[in-house]
């Protein structure tokens, strides 16, 4: 009896470092991270006619947990923010190194750091971790965005370390399901306002009767001003339906 080719690769030892090409090509630690990532709560990104949002389900299901500390927007920088999916302590490390190159860019530059710099950073960080030993990939995918003079960007990185620009995206638990309403309904002239409202009826489509507008954060930075505004609990009703 044949053994499945999978098992075969964990026999052999291939799915033991990030570094070990198996045979077929792949490097079955970098895609078992993959699965960790579409366990994770999902997210939605939109680039707006007015600036660019993101909708995030926090999926905090224990009443015990105080929900003003969970979070799954951060700010980066005052002009940029990012979520993600999957471990988010993994994350928090990255998220704190985006954090200090903006800061950084900042003092020596005397301007706000580009959205690319920031994702560019961020991939080049998930990539080294597949390409030398002693340590795991980063379990996370992450989506950022921003705006910087006057225009939007939104980019997203998986866990080896390509990122690509993105008009609509979604990350984490059945993502290609929500691809694939953003494919069929999302609209670029859209405010941000509009987005909001989509992105919630997107969840609520998708969740059914386990749909509560406490369970979401939105956060968005508008073309205008370049500041991120938050979203959460009570504040998301007046956008459901």
């Amino acid at each position: 009896m044949d053994m499945p080719s999978e098992m075969q690769h964990q026999v052999m030892g291939y799915d033991r470092a990030a570094t070990m090409f198996s045979p077929d090509g792949h490097l079955l630690q970098a895609e078992y991270a993959e699965k960790t990532v579409r366990l994770g709560s999902a997210s939605i990104g939109l680039l707006c006619k007015d600036g660019v949002v993101i909708i995030a389900d926090k999926r905090v299901r224990d009443k015990l947990i105080s929900p003003e500390s969970a979070h799954k927007i951060f700010e980066i920088d005052s002009h940029i923010l990012a979520t993600a999916a999957g471990i988010l302590a993994d994350a928090r490390v990255l998220i704190d190194q985006a954090q200090v190159l903006a800061q950084q860019n900042r003092v020596t530059y005397g301007s706000p750091a580009e959205p690319i710099t920031i994702i560019r950073m961020i991939a080049d960080r998930k990539q080294f971790f597949t390409q030398y030993g002693g340590a795991r990939p980063y379990g996370v995918s992450l989506m950022l965005c921003g705006v910087n003079k006057g225009k939007s960007y939104l980019y997203a990185s998986d866990v080896i370390g390509s990122f690509f620009s993105y008009r609509a995206n979604a990350i984490g638990e059945n993502d290609e399901k929500i691809k694939e309403v953003l494919r069929k309904d999302y609209k670029e002239g859209m405010s941000i306002e509009e987005g909001i409202k989509f992105g919630l009826k997107v969840f609520k489509d998708l969740l059914g009767k386990n749909f509560e507008v406490s369970r979401f954060e939105v956060g968005y930075v508008k073309s205008s001003d370049e500041k991120l505004a938050r979203l959460q609990g009570e504040e998301l009703k007046r956008f459901v339906k």
